[in-house]
């Protein structure tokens, strides 16, 4: 059997929605595409994505877990490439203190969202 399969979406949990939905959007804009709210307020779930993306990034705010989430080691992540001007968006990022890491020999860097989740920002496609 083949099987086809295209990534959809990555969740990650935040105990500030609002605080992160602004990060996602200053820092790589990402926009709103899509939410659902439980009735009784137990959660929210919004979905970001990239203009002309497919993928959605999916922030789940729970009620009842307002302290910040265990992300042990922290070595999963995101990788967003940009387009444009690098070195320009490196420096805005830089600015707001944003990044946490950088690895010059690889041309890699990364920033952190409000929950430190941390997110690899690659250079443009030649």
């Amino acid at each position: 059997m083949e099987i086809k399969a295209h990534f959809d979406h990555f969740n990650i949990d935040v105990t500030d929605l609002k605080r992160s939905i602004e990060f996602y959007r200053e820092a790589l804009g990402l926009e709103k595409t899509s939410e659902i709210i439980a009735p009784d307020g137990s959660f929210e779930i919004n979905y970001l994505s990239a203009p002309g993306s497919s993928f959605r990034l999916e922030l789940t705010w729970l009620r009842d877990h307002p302290q910040p989430f265990e992300l042990g080691e922290n070595e999963s992540h995101l990788a967003m490439r940009v387009e444009g001007d690098y070195e320009a968006i490196r420096e805005y990022h830089r600015s707001r203190g944003w990044i946490c890491y950088e690895n010059p020999s690889m041309g890699i860097y990364f920033i952190h969202d409000p929950d430190d989740y941390w997110i690899e920002i690659l250079r443009p496609k030649k």
